[in-house]
């Protein structure tokens, strides 16, 4: 069968040309006589593995030496308690609220201390990122946290939140590499990878060193401190290893396509393409503010729950695959990340205008 147009919001499409390169070395890595699945994260072939993934990623990322990266397990969920866990030393923190995962991080974060919803979006349904210049924040707020692409929702701030000074934690998980960023105007960046890295099973976490220390809340499990895991350089236990390996894979083909800069550009033609054709089309409308809307997430609806249906079904049989819109939303959405090829975005934008003309023109 041949390979569809996976729009999934993650697990996500990842680079075929990654997907090739681990097929030819599922047997042997070169020349191990092994699979990556089945040697000791101990080995010597593995640990060259996991330090070349953390060089790639701090040279795509211009990570300064003041900050560490973690390959860590849990996913972007459990992180939304390591948060609280760490960095909670008057147990207050600001979350701004724009969505179904940030909503998720600020009721975690009221388990362990005072959570304050410095701002939200939440009176027009998320579809737009809330004026954060001059939010409420107290002198005895520990951090500032976002979630900075809404995969849901389909927004992204443009400008990152006035902080007054204070601590920015951002979840990054469906625009991490997507373009450029500075790792220094933040405290904490993580994002889980199975949008725009790899295999689900893998959180990245980008954490200045001032931060990760032993004074952490009561209680806090040894697992979850990011102390435990810098000091022993995310092997405190057995890791991801070959999620952590496909990861690898994909920083090397970033860096093939040019960057993060390329990345940028790529991706900003590709929505391009898909916002345009929703602007002008009489039946698939997007639901986000211009100014807010996402290179990565699309989301669209028509005016009829059945017609929705009708074009998410037809649309899977045509190989276009994943178009549902999230539980808590309906409608439609393109997932369009970096490993989504131009000629994907241009040709389901072809099938959305047949599908419309066609519709339009049935029989009443």
């Amino acid at each position: 069968m041949a390979r569809v147009y996976n729009f999934s919001a993650g697990p996500a499409v990842l680079p075929e040309e990654v997907l090739k390169e681990a097929a030819d070395e599922m047997l042997d890595y070169k020349g191990s006589g092994q699979s990556v699945m089945e040697m000791s994260h101990r080995s010597k072939v593995y640990d060259a593995i996991i330090k070349e993934a953390e060089k790639d990623l701090r040279d795509l990322l211009n990570i300064p030496d003041n900050y560490k990266v973690l390959f860590l397990q849990g996913g972007a969920s459990q992180f939304f308690a390591e948060v609280p866990m760490n960095l909670m030393k008057n147990k207050k923190a600001g979350y701004i609220i724009t969505g179904q995962w940030a909503k998720k991080a600020f009721a975690e974060a009221k388990i362990y201390g005072e959570a304050v919803e410095l701002a939200s979006s939440a009176d027009k349904t998320f579809s737009y990122i809330p004026d954060c210049s001059d939010l409420p924040i107290t002198d005895d707020m520990d951090y500032v946290y976002i979630c900075e692409n809404n995969t849901i929702y389909g927004t992204k701030y443009k400008t990152l939140p006035n902080t007054k000074g204070k601590l920015l934690v951002s979840d990054v998980s469906s625009c991490f590499l997507s373009e450029p960023m500075d790792v220094t105007k933040y405290g904490v960046v993580y994002g889980g990878v199975q949008k725009n890295i790899g295999p689900a099973g893998v959180v990245i976490a980008i954490i200045r060193e001032d931060l990760i220390t032993d004074d952490v809340l009561t209680g806090t499990p040894t697992m979850l401190k990011w102390k435990t895991q810098s000091d022993n350089d995310s092997l405190y236990n057995t890791p991801p290893c070959y999620n952590i390996y496909i990861c690898g894979k994909v920083f090397k083909w970033i860096k093939k396509m040019g960057g993060l800069s390329a990345m940028k550009e790529h991706n900003e033609k590709k929505a391009k393409i898909l916002y345009d054709f929703l602007d002008e089309s009489k039946m698939f409308k997007g639901t986000v503010r211009k100014e807010d809307r996402s290179l990565m997430n699309v989301p669209f609806v028509t005016d009829s729950e059945e017609l929705n249906a009708k074009f998410i079904k037809e649309a899977a049989e045509a190989g276009f695959v994943n178009l549902k819109g999230h539980r808590t939303v309906g409608g439609m959405r393109a997932s369009i990340y970096n490993a989504m090829p131009i000629e994907g975005v241009e040709k389901l934008v072809e099938f959305m205008r047949e599908f419309e003309r066609s519709v339009s023109n049935a029989p009443l």
